[in-house]
């Protein structure tokens, strides 16, 4: 009875305050962002079919759509595209303000997208008042992956 009395829940470990990052503090290959963004445009790319697995986890009957959008967002720092899917797309409406949660980069052709997967959150908020500044576009800047032989 006595080891119940040590807090045998892990409840005394208080949550991390998130840590809020500017566009152009984004990086490749990084994950974990917290960011306050508009939406510059949004522009919906495709509908691909969902396959049988996946809508068999979600509970879901049948071969439905995925719908997915490229989003341009940014804050006063600079811009980057987002991939919006399936619901996502709905809250991303060019003039919004959005948080961002748990957001991490994917690379497609060799420069950044910001994507939030079922780990991550998108949250409509309050409209901020900075201006986006669209002239430092971080999907515009091509990577490439170099392999460094050590001797």
């Amino acid at each position: 009875m006595a080891s119940t009395a040590n807090g045998g829940g892990g409840s005394s470990v208080p949550k991390r305050k998130p840590v809020f990052v500017k566009v152009d503090h984004l990086k490749p290959g990084t994950n974990g962002h917290t960011l306050t963004v508009k939406v510059v445009s949004a522009n919906a790319v495709s509908q691909q079919k969902k396959s049988r697995n996946n809508s068999q986890l979600l509970g879901k009957g049948g071969g439905g759509q995925a719908r997915i959008a490229e989003c341009l967002i940014g804050d006063d720092t600079g811009t980057i595209l987002f991939t919006a899917r399936n619901e996502q797309v709905d809250l991303m409406k060019p003039g919004t303000t959005v948080i961002l949660r748990n957001a991490k980069i994917d690379m497609f052709k060799g420069s950044m997208r910001l994507a939030v997967d079922k780990w991550g959150r998108v949250e409509v908020t309050e409209p901020e008042n900075f201006v986006v500044n669209e002239d430092n576009n971080l999907s515009l800047v091509e990577y490439e992956l170099v392999s460094v032989v050590e001797e």
